[in-house]
Order: C-alpha cells, then sequence, then structure tokens
C-alpha cells in the first residue's frame, strides 16, 4: 500500500482520491487487462494468466483499491495481499516484469491525467514488479 491511514479511513490525499477514486481506480485496472488483451507484444504475459480476465480484472482492482489508499476490498476478502508469496509458484522473469510495466504504463497513460502522480504511481509500480522477479 503506498498510504496509510492510523484509522483506516480514506485519506483526503491518498492516490486512490487523487486519482479519482471508485472510478479511476476500476478503469486503471480495466485498462490495464484490456491493454494486455490487445497489445500484440503483450501476448506473453497474456499468455500465462488464467482466461477469461473477469474475475482476475475484479481482484486487480480490489487490489488496486487498497493499495493505493482507497477501501481494502481485496484484504477484506482474501487476506493480505502478500504479493511476493503469491507470485512464488509462478516463475517471474525480467522481461515478464518488463513486460507487466509496459502494459501499466500504457493504462495509466489513458486513465491518469496528472503527469505528477503518474510518475509518482510508475516508481512505486516499478518497485512492486522489480519485488516480484524470483528467477
Amino acid at each position: 500500500m503506498i498510504t496509510k491511514s492510523n484509522n483506516h479511513n480514506l485519506q483526503e490525499n491518498s492516490l486512490y482520491q487523487l486519482i479519482g477514486g471508485e472510478s479511476a481506480t476500476r478503469n486503471l485496472a480495466e485498462a490495464f487487462y484490456d491493454e494486455m488483451e490487445t497489445n500484440i507484444h503483450l501476448q506473453e504475459l497474456l499468455a500465462i494468466h488464467k482466461q477469461p480476465l473477469d474475475n482476475i480484472r475484479q481482484k486487480f482492482f480490489e487490489f488496486l483499491s487498497g493499495w493505493l489508499g482507497g477501501p481494502r476490498l481485496f484484504e477484506q476478502k482474501y487476506g493480505h495481499p502478500q504479493l511476493r508469496a503469491r507470485h512464488m509458484p509462478f516463475q517471474v522473469t525480467k522481461k515478464q516484469r518488463d513486460l507487466w510495466m509496459l502494459c501499466m504504463n500504457n493504462a495509466m497513460k489513458k486513465v491518469i491525467n496528472n503527469n505528477e502522480i503518474e510518475q509518482h504511481l510508475r516508481q512505486a509500480f516499478d518497485q512492486m514488479a522489480s519485488h516480484m522477479v524470483n528467477c
């Protein structure tokens, strides 16, 4: 999670709020998977995801909601995200990390209307994606 509130309420200056709340967070999750499904350069990344993507789109939205400082939807349903542990059964290479970042960067360009926020998110996503590499 990027921002945290002591009382678990939404912070007015959380990235969740700054990008536009629930609607923008859902749009980002949808744009991410739309990009993965339509960008020919991301077919390798798409191939490792269970089809159809409806369930994973929803889970990603729920994860992003809490990670950005909004409602902790993922945690409420599934517990702590434990991203690295959840990805350990899969080989995550630097190439896959780079493809994931290409996908996210393209999605952010479509959804985030503030360059400073987009840059901040890019750095945070880059750090998170790099942490998932396990081979």
